[in-house]
């Protein structure tokens, strides 16, 4: 092959794209590198960033946002303005291989279609390259201390980002299991930053307060439904709700539900700025709107139920 046609295939040929996928502070950003250094990858998106050889070349970084919601937001490049800036520079970069980072398959999936990338030919799971010793580290550093990791040098944070810069930290990577640290190889370094989000502590509502909420949100979007019950759970990221429903006979329910579902989501989050992980509808009854005396369908279990969860997508 000449060198004119190696040029070619070289800079026409598809970009490879891989992804490691891991729940929110498991140590993705932490492995993210080394895991790089073994596949002979040299680009990174990272929480809204684009990051090539250890410098960040696109992009602004989730971790720099005032409020959560907003950094899942970033992280998965709703805004078009920043998609389009970074989908910009990838093309003019030429990238072969590139590392997508999310919480799920689904949000490295949608990463890759709104950076104009093509799909995650090759899909690594946080388990398969950290102990489990290291997943609990990371999480504690992440939910206790607040701590987060951008795979860049300090000099790099500091220079975009002195406002959230914390500390830095140093891996050696050898070619071997990269799990096996040795004092000889390539040295890593990484930066360990504190998001404007966690520094103001937590925002949490009541279960009175939400559930008003929610009905208040059931009876702006779709008056015709009776809301018969509300189930609020919550764990370290958010709150997930169940809401069982009556529906009256006719309606349509995929969009009316898949509606009312994102309603709830929205005004909610949008209010109180608490993040909203997932509603689930549970439809009871179908009620009969044209006979008054025989007004309900009864059934013994539950018609059907349908979620809409975010997957963090934070995804």
């Amino acid at each position: 092959m000449n060198k004119l046609s190696q040029f070619i295939k070289q800079r026409f040929s598809p970009t490879a794209v891989f992804a490691l996928v891991g729940e929110s502070g498991t140590g993705k950003s932490y492995h993210s590198k080394m895991l790089a250094e073994q596949y002979n990858i040299n680009a990174i998106i990272d929480d809204g960033l684009l990051i090539q050889d250890e410098k960040i070349i696109a992009g602004h970084s989730a971790k720099r946002e005032k409020t959560y919601m907003g950094a899942v937001r970033a992280a998965l490049f709703d805004d078009k303005e920043h998609r389009d800036s970074v989908a910009k520079v990838l093309k003019k970069a030429h990238i072969k291989r590139i590392l997508i980072l999310g919480t799920s398959e689904k949000m490295v999936s949608k990463i890759a279609m709104r950076l104009q990338l093509p799909q995650p030919g090759k899909i690594i799971h946080i388990e398969e390259i950290a102990t489990h010793e290291e997943i609990e580290k990371a999480a504690k550093s992440r939910h206790v201390e607040g701590k987060h990791v951008i795979p860049v040098p300090s000099i790099e944070v500091k220079k975009t980002y002195p406002q959230i810069f914390s500390d830095s930290m140093h891996d050696f990577f050898t070619k071997g299991p990269f799990k096996k640290k040795s004092k000889k190889g390539k040295l890593i370094e990484k930066s360990i930053v504190q998001p404007e989000f966690s520094k103001k502590g937590r925002v949490e509502i009541s279960e009175a307060a939400l559930t008003q909420m929610v009905m208040h949100c059931v009876s702006e979007c779709s008056p015709d439904v009776k809301v018969k019950k509300i189930i609020i759970k919550k764990d370290s990221r958010g709150y997930r709700l169940i809401v069982t429903i009556d529906v009256p006979f006719g309606t349509q329910l995929t969009g009316k539900v898949h509606k009312l579902q994102q309603y709830i989501i929205d005004k909610i989050e949008t209010f109180t700025g608490i993040l909203i992980e997932e509603v689930s509808i549970v439809i009871d009854k179908i009620t009969k709107v044209e006979n008054p005396v025989h007004n309900v369908l009864e059934n013994k279990k539950p018609l059907t139920k349908i979620s809409l969860a975010r997957n963090h997508e934070k995804e």
